[in-house]
C-alpha cells in the first residue's frame, strides 16, 4: 500500500488528510476498521516504544497510548493476585506474558487509558485479545494476530475496531521531516539505543543498582523517549505507574506523575480492594468512582443519594491519615526524567512516592543540590548524559 487516505486530520475541519511514504510502501496495513490521524500517531509512537522495551528487557511489552503520549507501558511480568484484582482481570483467562504486559499497561492509569490505542511488541494472542475485548479502546497495532485473537478483536465496536499490522523489520529513513505553518523541519531520526551503558555514571554516595532496578530505569527512559515533553516517569516492577507528560515545568511533571503513582498504590489498599459496587455499573463509572474516592473530593461519591447508585454498601471515608500510612509502604520505585532536574524539590516530591533510584541527564547548574537531596534519602542517581525530548 503506497498511501492511506484519512477521513480528516487532527480535527474534522482539517481536510484532506492522508499518510504515505515517499518512494515506497507503508510499513503498516489495515486489517480491520478505519484509522484516524491521531490513531496513527499513537500507533506508530506506541509501536516504537514497545519494540524498544522488548529489545531492552527481553520480555513482551505493551503500551496504552492517548493523544500521542503513553498512559501506561509495561513488560510481561506475572501478575500478583492483588494486581489481578486491582486491574479487574477475569480469572477464567489463562494469562500469557503478553497478556500480563497489556493488563499492566492498561491498568496503571485506567482513567487516562479510556479510549486508548494499544501497541504490542509481539503477535496478539487469544488471552490478550480477551482482556482487550472488555475495555473501551480505539484500536491496536501489533506485528501479527492469531486467528482466535483476530476474531475477538474484529467483534469490538460492532465490527469497526481498528486493527493494524506493522512490519516488525521496518526501519525508517535516517532523516525525518515535518511541516509546521508551511515550514519544513528536518532532523535525524532518534535511533538512540537505551541500554545499561547509560546507567554507568552513578553520582550519588550510594552506588549499587540491582538488575531489576536497572530494568525499571531503562523502562522509564524508553517510555520518556516517546512521551510529549517535559516528562517524568515512575516505574515499579516492570511497569510505568505514573507518567507526567507535556508540562512546562519539571516540578509539575514530577508532581503529576507522582500523584498518578500514588493513586496506583492507593488502589491496592484494603479500603479500595474492599469496595463493593452495585450490579450493572459500567467499568468507566466504577473507575471514576474509585478515582474520586481516593482523592480529596471523596464526598462527591459518598453523599447520600449518590453512593447508593455506585456502591452496594457505603464505604467508610478513606482518611488522610490512613492514606498517608498506606503510601508510606510504597518503596523501591524507579524514576526517569527526560531532561535534568533543576532543583532538589523534584527529589523531595519523588521521595514521597517511594522513589529509591533515579536516572536523569544531569547538567543543571544546581546538580550539587539535586545530588545532595538524593544522598539525604539514600537514593541512587545516574546521570545518563542523554536528553529525551519528544515533540
Amino acid at each position: 500500500m503506497k498511501e492511506l487516505a484519512l477521513k480528516y486530520g487532527c480535527n474534522p475541519n482539517q481536510k484532506p488528510a492522508r499518510v504515505y511514504v515517499d518512494g515506497g510502501d507503508l510499513p503498516v496495513s489495515v486489517v480491520n476498521g478505519t484509522p484516524g490521524y491521531i490513531n496513527l500517531l499513537d500507533a506508530l509512537n506506541g509501536w516504537q516504544l514497545v519494540k524498544e522495551l522488548k529489545a531492552a528487557t527481553g520480555l513482551p511489552a505493551a503500551t496504552s497510548f492517548k493523544h500521542v503520549s503513553p498512559a501506561g507501558a509495561a513488560v510481561g511480568k506475572p501478575l500478583s493476585d492483588t494486581l489481578k484484582k486491582m486491574y479487574f482481570v477475569d480469572g477464567s483467562i489463562a494469562l500469557t506474558p503478553l497478556a500480563c504486559a497489556y493488563a499492566r499497561a492498561r491498568g496503571a492509569d485506567r482513567m487516562s487509558s479510556f479510549g486508548d490505542f494499544i501497541a504490542l511488541s509481539d503477535p496478539c494472542d487469544k488471552a490478550t485479545a480477551q482482556l482487550i475485548a472488555k475495555e473501551v479502546s480505539d484500536g491496536i497495532i501489533a506485528p501479527g494476530y492469531d486467528d482466535d485473537a483476530l476474531a475477538i478483536l474484529k467483534a469490538k465496536k460492532k465490527g469497526a475496531y481498528c486493527i493494524l499490522r506493522i512490519d516488525p523489520d521496518y526501519v525508517p529513513p535516517a532523516t525525518e521531516t515535518k511541516q509546521v505553518f508551511g515550514i519544513t523541519f528536518e532532523q535525524g531520526h532518534n535511533f538512540l539505543t537505551l541500554d545499561e551503558s547509560v546507567l554507568a555514571n552513578v553520582v550519588t554516595e550510594k552506588k549499587t543498582l540491582t538488575d531489576d532496578e536497572k530494568h525499571d530505569l531503562l523502562i522509564a527512559l524508553i517510555v520518556l523517549k516517546y512521551t510529549q515533553s517535559n516528562s517524568v516517569c515512575y516505574v515499579k516492577d516492570g511497569q510505568a505507574i505514573g507518567i507526567g507528560a507535556g508540562q512546562q515545568s519539571r516540578i509539575h511533571c514530577t508532581r503529576l506523575a507522582g500523584q498518578k503513582a500514588d493513586n496506583w498504590w492507593l488502589r491496592q489498599s484494603p479500603q479500595v480492594l474492599g469496595l463493593t459496587f452495585v450490579d450493572g455499573i459500567k467499568r468507566a463509572d466504577r473507575d471514576n468512582a474509585i478515582d474520586v474516592y481516593i482523592g480529596d473530593e471523596y464526598e462527591d461519591v459518598l453523599a447520600e443519594g449518590t453512593w447508593q447508585t455506585i456502591f452496594a454498601e457505603k464505604p467508610a471515608v478513606f482518611t488522610r491519615e490512613e492514606k498517608r500510612a498506606w503510601l508510606a509502604k510504597n518503596t523501591g520505585v524507579a524514576l526517569g526524567s527526560d531532561a535534568f532536574f533543576p532543583f532538589g524539590d523534584n527529589i523531595e516530591r519523588a521521595h514521597k512516592s517511594g522513589v529509591s533510584v533515579i536516572a536523569q541527564p544531569g547538567g543543571s547548574v544546581r546538580d550539587d543540590n539535586v545530588i545532595e537531596t538524593c544522598d539525604k534519602y539514600g537514593m541512587v542517581m545516574c546521570f545518563t548524559g542523554v536528553r529525551l525530548f519528544h515533540h
